[in-house]
């Protein structure tokens, strides 16, 4: 049976001091974000993930994000360089970690931006969002390091959300679901369902039927029920006050020989 792996960091203590850019700031409980991260690390094990943490990085407040910090395609970890300048420092450890799991690493060099959070891959077809923290450079390196292994690179723009997955993800069957408003070309996608709360726009395939989705979208869970799918509900309200969602908490690599 493959593996399946989920990259994690513990948040740090001033993670209330994590960027906003789309919303306004909201106060952050660290306390109560620490007790998030751990059910939600509980639930990717509960299904079968076994969780690896990444070294904490506790003077990143955004370090828990750590999707942000590196793309996997295959055995490839591209290790990025996030247009937030202040967001740079935490590769560092995540750079660490893929190289112990065996990963090939490969690096965004400047000019080039991007954060792991402007990626959606569905099959081989890895979408980038073009937006304010992924550069064309970026992409022009992504698809340079991910073309080679048969990858079909798509630049998307985003200008309305942070990052394109703070606007669509997938579902098993490769349709890609989104909140609609915060969707700028849903044509660019060959098959596109949009859902009722932007919060349900946003889910983790922990195999099978199963979804890892947050609890703040409780219309969109009926739906993926409606439609034969498990959905498997977190809180990360904390999280949500900083634009994150529960992709961001997560790097999933699954079998690296495949």
């Amino acid at each position: 049976m493959p593996s399946r792996r989920a990259l994690i960091r513990r948040p740090s203590p001033r993670v209330a001091d994590g960027l906003v850019t789309h919303v306004e700031r909201r106060t952050v409980d660290p306390a109560l974000a620490l007790a998030q991260w751990r059910a939600y690390g509980e639930a990717l094990r509960a299904h079968g993930w076994e969780t690896v943490e990444a070294e904490p990085a506790d003077d990143c407040p955004d370090g828990v994000f750590i999707e942000d910090t590196v793309v996997m395609f295959r055995n490839v970890a591209l290790i990025a360089r996030s247009g937030a300048e202040t967001r740079r420092r935490e590769t560092a450890g995540v750079e660490e970690a893929v190289a112990r799991l065996g990963c090939s690493v490969n690096w965004v060099w400047e000019p080039g931006t991007l954060d792991g959070g402007d990626v959606l891959k569905v099959g081989d077809t890895v979408y980038v969002g073009r937006g304010g923290r992924t550069n064309a450079a970026g992409v022009q390196q992504l698809r340079a390091a991910f073309e080679p292994l048969g990858a079909r690179v798509v630049a998307v723009p985003v200008s309305r959300v942070l990052h394109l997955k703070s606007a669509v993800t997938a579902l098993p069957d490769g349709t890609v679901i989104g909140y609609e408003p915060l969707v700028e070309q849903p044509s660019l996608f060959p098959r596109f369902l949009p859902v009722p709360e932007e919060a349900g726009a946003h889910v983790v395939l922990l195999g099978g039927a199963k979804l890892l989705m947050a609890a703040s979208a409780p219309k969109t869970a009926e739906l993926f029920t409606d439609l034969g799918y498990e959905p498997v509900q977190v809180d990360i309200s904390e999280f949500e006050k900083l634009e994150g969602c529960v992709t961001c908490l997560s790097v999933r690599l699954r079998d690296l020989h495949t």
